[in-house]
């Protein structure tokens, strides 16, 4: 259960932004999302590692640039 303390007087659209933000970063949604669908192990671990070559061909395209 996600609990937002709310101070005197606090303003309730900054308590509303402090709760989305939590319940944001349990990532409750995309566990949700994913428990949908079941993705055999082998696809999961194929989108890794292409996640991977893609972020590595970004960063060795901007040590060239900054080269």
């Amino acid at each position: 259960m996600i609990i937002v303390p709310i101070k005197e007087g606090e303003n309730i659209e900054r308590a509303l932004k402090k709760l989305k933000r939590k319940f944001d970063k349990t990532g409750v949604v995309r566990e949700l999302r994913n428990r949908q669908k079941f993705t055999k192990p082998s696809v999961v671990a194929r989108e890794r590692r292409l996640k991977a070559i893609y972020i590595q061909h970004l960063q060795s395209e901007a040590e060239k640039v900054s080269m």
